[in-house]
């Protein structure tokens, strides 16, 4: 063995200490009181251990903009709007380092597999897809990055778009996206994005039913061409936060029909806390659809980062811990079996939505792991614990210290 990471507790039996034994970047053992040598230990020293963190939903491109955006005026954020004002100003040497500075923050907060979702149309052109696909090489030793591009400035309304989208497809980008509220046609945008994911098989990934009403809903149409594409499985929508206006005689059912679908839904849950109730000055709506709720229907669901630093977000670390932490607040979920279940959007739910092979503490399965200074999953995000350690293909990548306090007199004779 390469390694052997030993007093490890895992996130589904945290009462049981196990040893996990790495060779040649796979994890080959896992058991108590390991008998074998390596050249490198780790004592995790009781804490957890889980696989990597799966961020499936963030924009790398477009982070760290706030401070060259127009101000926010009023309740209307005219997010779009701002950062399309200042896209004309992203060469190639600036996307790649804010960018980089965005996915390092993502990595020191055990990020070991991430979706980038990249914008693609005349504005940008193909910038920030060229980045992002460059940091997926260089940071390959610390994270698998696949690319889901998407028209974000509209599809039907945007002529040139589309032949970008073709052309990232065939550059390597895994998936397609859309955003058809800022399409003039979003029933046209949504038909052309399964023809085109059919077209050159790949996966969709779409920015879906961002509102504050209950309709109307693009979810319904959604659902239909996934079951008509036969792509069940492989479709996911990211915000939907009309779910969080529906009556429950409505919400019911439309979960059922969601998951029925196989069509998997990603909460971001700081800009769509951000992002909603702007027609309100008083009793503002949280618009943050319940995943727990979802979940318990049979949906497969996700948490999620979205954007850090840029007119949608004005803020954020690249923590999934904390979206789960503010998730719970918001939605008031405080079961330890309900801080479990959002714990799992960020490991073992995200990576089934992301449809990855071979994820998780098993043997035989990459040696991707976070060390969390907690002993349970729901520790962990009831408390923001961080992460001590993280590990790509057995190789350590991060390293956080403890803090340490230091009372008066300590140490003095």
């Amino acid at each position: 063995m390469d390694l052997i990471l030993r007093n490890a507790r895992l996130p589904h039996a945290p009462e049981t200490l196990v040893d996990i034994g790495v060779k040649s970047g796979k994890i080959v053992a896992i058991r108590p009181n390991l008998v074998a040598d390596a050249p490198q230990t780790h004592d995790a020293g009781g804490c957890l251990v889980c696989a990597g963190f799966c961020e499936t939903h963030i924009h790398l491109e477009k982070s760290r903009i706030i401070d060259r955006c127009a101000p926010e005026q009023g309740r209307n954020p005219m997010a779009m709007q701002r950062v399309s004002a200042v896209k004309h100003s992203f060469t190639p040497e600036d996307i790649l380092a804010r960018a980089q500075k965005t996915l390092e923050r993502c990595i020191e907060n055990g990020a070991t597999r991430m979706r980038a979702h990249v914008e693609v149309d005349p504005l940008i052109g193909l910038r920030g897809f060229d980045a992002v696909q460059h940091l997926a090489r260089d940071y390959a030793w610390a994270i698998d990055i696949e690319i889901c591009v998407f028209p974000q400035e509209g599809l039907t309304n945007s002529p040139g778009t589309e032949p970008l989208l073709i052309e990232a497809l065939r550059r390597g980008a895994k998936l397609i996206g859309a955003a058809p509220s800022f399409d003039t046609d979003p029933a046209a945008q949504i038909r052309r994005i399964f023809e085109l994911a059919h077209a050159h098989s790949v996966d969709i990934d779409m920015h879906l039913d961002s509102g504050d009403t209950p309709d109307p809903a693009d979810i319904h149409q959604v659902c239909a061409l996934t079951e008509q594409y036969k792509l069940q499985g492989r479709v996911a929508v990211g915000h939907m936060t009309r779910l969080s206006t529906m009556p429950q005689a409505t919400l019911d059912p439309l979960m059922r029909r969601i998951a029925e679908a196989g069509v998997a839904v990603t909460v971001l849950p700081a800009t769509d806390l951000f992002m909603s109730g702007r027609d309100q000055t008083e009793n503002i709506r949280r618009g943050l659809a319940d995943v727990n709720r979802l979940a318990a229907a049979g949906v497969t669901c996700s948490l999620a980062t979205n954007n850090i630093l840029n007119p949608f977000t004005p803020m954020g670390d690249g923590s999934l811990i904390r979206m789960a932490n503010l998730q719970a607040n918001c939605c008031q979920v405080s079961t330890p079996s309900g801080m479990r279940a959002l714990f799992a959007m960020l490991t073992t739910d995200a990576a089934r939505l992301m449809n990855l092979p071979n994820y998780g503490i098993a043997p035989g399965n990459p040696a991707d792991f976070v060390i969390i200074d907690a002993t349970t999953p729901e520790q962990t995000v009831a408390e923001l614990r961080p992460p001590l350690a993280v590990y790509k293909s057995g190789r350590r990548t991060v390293t956080r210290a403890r803090p340490i306090l230091h009372p008066p007199g300590i140490g003095k004779p």
